[in-house]
């Protein structure tokens, strides 16, 4: 007999086998029970969560011989064919390969036809998003008003995409993702009554890799007991997965508790040996964080029994908690950053280096970067900014113990032979805004704080700081852009000297070879795209459809996910 892949193999055949949709089942058990059923039930949620599987048990329910129930009897003839795929009156259709009109009307006409065996025709339509606009217009007027031996059951991942008038005929579950812990203890059970032997951390990482899907999750299974030759084991299940052990992430977060840089790089070049994903390990590192924050803040909390809770216990004592919020950004910041780093080791490492940097001292101080600045009062006794002094020597300025100390404001450098007078306040309070280390603006973030949009803010998108002196910023454009700035370069100066609360002047020069933000994101877009042609071109699946099936990929529509998710609001 043939290998059945454990997905399939243990695939639920009743209500009660289900885990973790007990709020469907609930309410579909009390419909079956009371006779109450509607003619179209639509099925929501992430993939491998049970759409399709609760749908087909549905089928199964209506149309036993001992029934409607919500506890088919799974021996009778109707049951069993339903169970084996071959109840003629349970019809499935993809709508992802069933997408047109002509396919809606011919499921409309049999529709009409009585069940050949059973006491419903359930029409079972997965993915029904993907039907066309004129598809889903063809089967309204049928969902509205089927007729009384028909049940339609919709299943899909994209409840967005459908129409309003599609979602106001059905009664709709949402499914929920599954927890680590509901797909951990599927799979013991699963294991057990398989006979295979594993490492109870080893379904712990299968079941957080699953993320959410259960379905997801037996496959990974099945990879990992081939993979370990008939066991299961956590370093196996670790190395097919690109994780690293709890040790491991603890390692780095001990490194970086201590401030020491030199054993920070030494654990990240043994995390490197293990070849892991680099975005996974991200993903750990907030993770562990995340348990950190956890212990500190919530009164009782004491882990979720993990081999690591120890260490997790005894950071959360050495970290500030304000270094853990910071930190759990980073993570996340860096692993979305990481597509765009030189490679993603040196991606990995440059958030480690940004957490290193930014970490509190022992005495509860910013590093000096941060330190406080001297202020000064006008005549009103309102607090200015000033430019802070540089230390005499190499010490740090400090502040209180535990203090958190806001970086100062930098000024605009004041026009060379100006007198220290001070300058009229201007006709409304503005926020300064941020220089660079190199004293320059930071670009991007002066036209977001202007708000400079419209034809005013593509020239300022199409621009560059070249140089600031005193109220004279010299913008460095392309020649093909220089009629722009002849034309808003006033508006801009303007807008800009508004934002700043004082006079500004802007020159502009033509550079060739300038990068501006315009630049930068439609480089950063080409970047996007190129990678996802290349993950479409790389994919197995796609490839296995191109030789099977002689399919063949469009280069046009191809989108970027982030592009993609912007196209559709």
């Amino acid at each position: 007999m043939s290998y059945q892949v454990l997905a399939r193999k243990w695939r639920p055949k009743t209500f009660s086998e289900l885990v973790g949709q007990e709020h469907v089942v609930r309410a579909l058990g009390h419909a079956l029970d009371s006779g109450r059923m509607h003619h179209a039930y639509l099925f929501t949620g992430t993939r491998g969560v049970g759409k399709t599987t609760i749908a087909r048990i549905f089928a199964k329910s209506l149309n036993c011989e001992h029934g409607p129930t919500s506890h088919p009897c799974g021996q009778c003839a109707i049951c069993t064919a339903v169970d084996a795929g071959r109840f003629l009156d349970l019809i499935e259709i993809d709508a992802a390969s069933n997408t047109g009109v002509d396919d809606v009307r011919e499921l409309i006409e049999n529709a009409q036809y009585a069940p050949t065996r059973g006491r419903y025709k359930v029409y079972l339509i997965d993915e029904v998003h993907m039907l066309s606009k004129p598809a889903f217009n063809a089967l309204l007027k049928t969902l509205e008003e089927p007729p009384e031996h028909v049940k339609f059951l919709l299943a899909t991942t994209d409840p967005q995409k459908l129409l309003v008038t599609v979602l106001s005929r059905c009664l709709k579950f949402s499914l929920k993702r599954l927890l680590p812990d509901q797909i951990a203890q599927q799979m013991r059970m699963i294991l057990a009554a398989e006979g295979v032997k594993f490492e109870d951390q080893a379904i712990v990482e299968l079941a957080r890799g699953a993320d959410g899907s259960l379905r997801d999750g037996l496959s990974l299974l099945d990879q990992a007991i081939a993979h370990g030759g008939g066991e299961l084991r956590a370093d196996d299940v670790r190395a097919m997965l690109g994780t690293i052990a709890g040790s491991e992430v603890g390692a780095l977060l001990e490194a970086l508790a201590a401030n020491d840089g030199k054993a920070l790089l030494t654990e990240a070049d043994r995390v490197a040996a293990l070849a892991p994903d680099f975005a996974g390990v991200l993903d750990q590192l907030a993770g562990a964080l995340h348990r950190i924050q956890l212990r500190q803040l919530v009164p009782g909390f004491t882990g979720e029994g993990a081999a690591d809770d120890e260490q997790i216990a005894a950071l959360a004592q050495r970290i500030d908690p304000e270094d853990v919020q910071l930190w759990y950004q980073f993570a996340l910041n860096g692993r979305r950053e990481l597509p765009y780093a030189p490679d993603p080791r040196t991606g990995f490492e440059m958030v480690l280096l940004r957490m290193l940097g930014f970490r509190m001292d022992p005495g509860g101080n910013k590093p000096a970067r941060e330190s406080s600045a001297p202020s000064r009062t006008d005549e009103r006794g309102h607090a200015a900014p000033t430019r802070s002094a540089a230390p005499a020597s190499h010490e740090t300025p400090r502040a209180g113990a535990g203090q958190r100390v806001a970086p100062p404001i930098p000024e605009l450098n004041p026009p060379r032979g100006a007198q220290s007078a001070p300058e009229p306040e201007p006709a409304r309070q503005a926020e300064p805004l941020a220089l660079g280390p190199d004293g320059m603006p930071d670009w991007e973030q002066w036209i977001a704080r202007a708000g400079l949009g419209g034809p005013v803010g593509q020239l300022a998108h199409h621009a560059a700081p070249k140089s600031l002196d005193g109220s004279m910023l010299t913008l460095a454009i392309k020649p093909e852009h220089q009629p722009m700035a002849d034309s808003l370069g006033d508006d801009l100066q303007r807008q800009l000297g508004e934002a700043l609360g004082r006079t500004l002047r802007l020159r502009f020069v033509s550079d060739k070879a300038v990068e501006t933000p315009a630049a930068r994101a439609a480089r950063m877009q080409s970047a996007e795209q190129a990678a996802a042609a290349r993950a479409i071109e790389e994919d197995p699946v796609v490839q296995q459809m191109q030789r099977e099936l002689g399919a063949r990929v469009i280069p046009e529509s191809i989108r970027p996910l982030d592009q993609r998710t912007r196209d559709r609001s």
